[in-house]
């Protein structure tokens, strides 16, 4: 990869990080779905003006939103609300190995013995901290985030399949497609939207704001243009950051406290991403 690539890489998670805090303040009082519809419906609402529709591809992008927008956004972060935010950080991290998994399976990208191994720490990790005596009770949390997982891996496949289409052309087009999905899931499953909506902080209205331009305008376009142009192989280990900014976050401003399960289940998946980042390199 060039350092230039390299460096959009690293920026991802990060946007993405932060962006993933600052929902858990929102989360407090607000219902999860409703909150990603008002993300997705603010980034359509300003990018579409500047993006054309890739009109024979709108299809494939709009099986896209409903996967990895959609069912993903609405399990990961129903789930978020009732886990602490490092460890649906780290749970979230086998989305690296989910997408290499896919990948091989459905793009015919190749998977050697070594990324197999690193694959299975990383799921041995997430098993360590799902049977962490605290979370008992939260199985179905647990659950919800690692199905939100297998839908955005899923998502970034067939994104990849797509070529280079351009990170804003698809970034504005999901969101275009994903923001009527959304309000109807909450519409659907969840109450009192209105009510939500009038008694909202000012955390809610900073984590939409934050999550429609950074995490899913900027954010999303570069990892689009990544996967437009790099093997899925290539870039999903640099997801590798997202649990250790989001804990690093979590615990600063979030006041959320780490014990030694989790730190050990978590560091175990970390080792296994980073065994699929030399395999990579070596392949």
């Amino acid at each position: 990869m060039r350092p230039i690539d390299i460096l959009m890489a690293l920026s991802v998670p990060l946007l993405w990080a932060t962006g993933f805090v600052l929902a858990k303040v929102a989360l407090d009082d607000f219902p999860p779905i409703l909150l990603m519809a008002l993300r997705f419906a603010l980034t359509s609402f300003v990018l579409v003006w500047f993006f054309k529709p890739p009109v024979l591809l709108l299809k494939q992008i709009f099986l896209i939103s409903i996967i990895s927008a959609t069912i993903q956004y609405g399990l990961t972060f129903t789930g978020l609300k009732y886990l602490d935010a490092p460890t649906a950080g780290i749970i979230i991290q086998t989305e690296g190995p989910l997408c290499a998994l896919l990948a091989a399976l459905l793009l015919k990208e190749r998977i050697n013995l070594r990324m197999a191994f690193g694959m299975l720490l990383a799921f041995v990790g997430v098993a360590i901290i799902a049977g962490e005596p605290r979370l008992n009770g939260n199985e179905f949390a647990i659950m919800l985030v690692l199905g939100g997982a297998i839908a955005w891996s899923l998502g970034q496949v067939l994104a990849r399949k797509l070529g280079s289409v351009g990170g804003f052309v698809l970034i504005t087009w999901i969101a275009v497609f994903a923001t009527p999905q959304m309000f109807l899931a909450s519409w659907l499953f969840e109450d009192n939207q209105i009510e939500a909506i009038r008694n909202a902080g000012s955390e809610v209205w900073i984590a939409v704001v934050y999550m429609a331009f950074f995490m899913t305008a900027i954010g999303y376009a570069i990892w689009y243009n990544l996967l437009g142009r790099l093997p899925v192989n290539k870039v999903a280990p640099f997801l590798l950051l997202l649990p250790i900014v989001v804990t690093i976050e979590s615990v600063i401003f979030l006041g959320d406290h780490l014990t030694w399960t989790t730190i050990g289940g978590g560091s175990l998946t970390l080792i296994g991403v980073a065994v699929l980042v030399v395999s990579d390199k070596n392949t």
